[in-house]
């Protein structure tokens, strides 16, 4: 099967223009990100269900894997040190999270929250981000943060051994980032969470937007990753557990509740049915 992104996001800068950024479509959804410091041109990669993605782009530009970093276990987020491990070829510095270290192929340093990790010239913030799965970090940098599968593009990850109050309270958290934080997520999920959003906040004149822009992005290809943090507030219910459509959508109660009861309803899918229908219509 082939990626559903045919044309990658181009490449940006960040934490003050010292770290270069690359979106690699891995599998058939995954966003792998490579880091390269424009500094020392050392490259870091953040997750990646197996090593063709990485060792492809690496040697596209001429580079070497100084390291991974990596946010949680699930098989498509380790794949890579399992292939580089296998074929003798892992980089000098692997990180992950401690919580979780005996389950990370070829770990060499276990990290958690306030640690930092550098790549050449930049240094990034360790934050513990549980409750897709435990032991979940993600990795801020000025101007982005590399979140795993905690927060999607317009939307955020299925629980399966957190708890639904461990996601909400990192959502929360990494929703008080600055606002034109980028949003590098690991999967392009964004047009499957914006139809659940758009189900349950039909009245949200941002999301009617950000919908028409999607679409209009995904039909050519490209990834609509990353985000921001500010377009998450307007546009991702998990993030909008206060807004009166959103708790009404569920039955109310307060924001523990509210969320809970949407990811929920997101897993039981029944949004899904009306496929398209209903959304808003594309700009003419």
């Amino acid at each position: 099967m082939s990626h559903v992104v045919s044309s990658p996001p181009p490449p940006f800068r960040v934490a003050g223009g010292a770290l270069e950024v690359h979106a690699v479509p891995a599998a058939t959804d995954n966003l792998v990100w490579l880091l390269r410091c424009t500094a020392t041109g050392e490259v870091a990669v953040v997750d990646g269900p197996d090593a063709q993605a990485a060792q492809a782009w690496c040697e596209a530009h001429g580079a070497r894997l100084s390291a991974i970093w990596n946010t949680h276990t699930h098989p498509d987020h380790i794949g890579i040190n399992r292939a580089l491990q296998e074929q003798g070829a892992l980089p000098p510095a692997v990180v992950g999270p401690r919580a979780v270290a005996g389950d990370i192929p070829g770990l060499t340093r276990g990290v958690g929250e306030g640690d930092e990790v550098r790549l050449g010239a930049v240094t990034a913030r360790v934050w513990e981000t549980p409750g897709h799965i435990r032991g979940h970090v993600s990795y801020v940098v000025d101007g982005a943060v590399f979140c795993g599968d905690t927060m999607f593009a317009g939307g955020c990850g299925r629980i399966f051994d957190g708890t639904p109050e461990q996601l909400f309270t990192s959502l929360r958290r990494l929703a008080e980032l600055p606002p034109d934080t980028l949003v590098c997520c690991a999967h392009e999920y964004t047009q499957d969470n914006l139809r659940f959003a758009w189900s349950v906040e039909p009245d949200n004149a941002e999301l009617a937007e950000r919908i028409r822009r999607v679409w209009a992005v995904r039909a050519d290809g490209r990834s609509a990753v990353p985000s921001t943090i500010a377009t998450e507030r307007a546009t991702n219910p998990f993030l909008r557990p206060g807004s009166p459509a959103v708790a009404a959508a569920v039955g109310g109660g307060d924001a523990q509740a509210v969320f809970t009861a949407l990811r929920k309803r997101k897993d039981e899918g029944a949004y899904r049915d009306a496929g398209d229908a209903g959304l808003p219509p594309a700009a003419p």
